[in-house]
């Protein structure tokens, strides 16, 4: 490690200049070094913006287009896929090894973890059981990793990981994680993803007591690990993807391409089930954004037309739009509809909610076919939710198949959300980081490879 400077990238989700004084130890940062508003790309979601981060491209170069998108040849939509595969491009771990062959990367719960080329890997990585159960775990490598984790902090949180259940306890088992991984193999460059924002700040919006209450917790759970760092030497940039506004008007995109004739279904057993194969046109929705496919490019106008006089959608962009934000990619919609501000865009395409599919009331992110922060929420409307859920999670434990229908179908609940370009920079994201030499006016995402190997002393 002679002449190289260890570095720590913190993934802070959903910190802006807002939040930043409720967050002492994150600011300290700063104050150290410097702040900066960090440009995101487009869109601004979680799986897009951090493969921005690692390669330093934009979405049309590395296919991370979204959270999910259709995958036209196997005619499925895929959300949240989690190999490092999915990415193209060179990775900063890989670039960093070019420079010095024995440069080490820990990255630690950020999206696209499986088969990435790093030395350490943490990532939450379910048991999926033969009879549907879904278990608490996590995948490491080396493998013996997930053992002393689990020996020493306890089973992967899981559901408070995400579910109507999340909160801090994820975050503090992934920075105890952290500072484990840390002081146990040394790494040249640590990834550290810090969840909690995310949860409460799609509940119940950014700009009230719930919001500066999790802003403080996030902060005290990270003063352990910022403080080792700081004394192990560690250069820190602390980062968010993006910033959360506030949202109080649900887009049913789906259910306008239905009500027009142009998306499919099929039934079974009393179920709607979103049938590409049938359907003309229909939307991946991922918050603010949605990708829509258009199987027959001659329907593409007319496809338009549904979206722009949709109420909550403020444009809808063709290839050439696209181009302009960096998201023309084969993967994208052959349209990218994009929400009003204070609007975000819902999966849902059934008329009627009792014709919903089964997994619409479970936290189930794999099969549903847009992004849904309705999980966050148990419905109000069930009896006793919380009970049922607490004895679902009791039968889980003891081997019983128990799961957790009680997420509502009611998106009038979500107070939050993200994927537009940020109107305004004190609601975007922002970059913190320890060491003054590398300070500018504004860093974009695209940027911060070429940082973060600067302050490796590589760059």
């Amino acid at each position: 490690m002679s002449g190289r400077t260890p570095v720590a990238v913190l993934c802070t989700v959903g910190v802006t200049p807002r939040l930043l004084p409720h967050m002492p130890n994150l600011r300290a940062i700063g104050e150290e070094g410097f702040t900066a508003p960090l440009e995101t790309v487009f869109p601004a979601v979680t799986s897009t913006v951090q493969a921005s981060l690692t390669t330093g491209l934009l979405p049309r170069d590395h296919g991370a287009v979204g959270n999910g998108w259709y995958v036209r040849s196997r005619a499925e939509v895929q959300f949240w896929g989690q190999h490092n595969g999915l990415v193209s491009g060179e990775k900063v771990w890989r670039t960093a090894r070019a420079l010095a062959p024995d440069h080490r990367t820990a990255y630690l719960c950020w999206w696209f973890a499986m088969g990435a080329e790093t030395d350490t890997v943490l990532t939450p990585r379910p048991v999926y059981r033969y009879d549907g159960r879904k278990e608490p775990d996590c995948y490491t490598r080396p493998a013996a990793l997930r053992d002393v984790l689990t020996d020493t902090l306890g089973v992967f949180p899981l559901f408070r990981y995400w579910g109507p259940m999340a909160d801090i306890t994820s975050t503090r088992w992934v920075v105890a994680a952290a500072r484990l991984v840390i002081r146990a193999t040394s790494p040249d460059l640590a990834f550290v993803y810090v969840p909690h924002l995310d949860y409460d700040l799609q509940r119940f919006g950014p700009d009230g007591v719930e919001a500066i209450r999790a802003a403080r917790q996030t902060d005290a759970a990270l003063g352990p690990l910022l403080r080792e760092l700081r004394d192990r030497g560690t250069t820190v940039l602390a980062l968010s993807e993006y910033g959360i506004t506030g949202v109080d008007r649900p887009v049913d995109i789906n259910r306008a391409l239905r009500r027009e004739g142009l998306l499919g279904v099929f039934t079974q057993r009393g179920m709607e089930y979103l049938d590409p194969h049938s359907s003309r046109a229909f939307a991946v929705a991922d918050h603010q954004i949605a990708h829509v496919y258009v199987g027959d490019r001659a329907d593409v106008p007319r496809v338009r037309d549904v979206l722009t006089a949709l109420p909550g959608v403020e444009r809808v962009l063709d290839r050439g739009e696209q181009a302009s934000l960096g998201v023309d990619h084969d993967r994208s919609g052959e349209l990218i509809a994009i929400a009003e501000s204070g609007a975000w865009f819902t999966y849902y395409y059934w008329l009627d909610d009792e014709r919903a599919p089964d997994f619409a009331r479970g936290v189930e992110i794999h099969r549903k076919p847009g992004y849904d922060p309705a999980e966050l929420f148990f419905d109000p409307q069930q009896r006793h939710v919380r009970g049922r859920a607490a004895l679902a999670v009791l039968g889980k434990k003891i081997g019983m198949r128990a799961p957790l229908t009680v997420v509502p179908l009611d998106a009038s609940l979500v107070r939050g959300s993200h994927g537009r370009l940020p109107d305004c920079p004190q609601d975007g994201p922002v970059l913190l980081c320890s060491d003054p030499a590398q300070a500018r006016d504004r860093y974009r995402a695209t940027d911060v490879k070429q940082l973060i190997l600067r302050l490796s002393g590589l760059g």
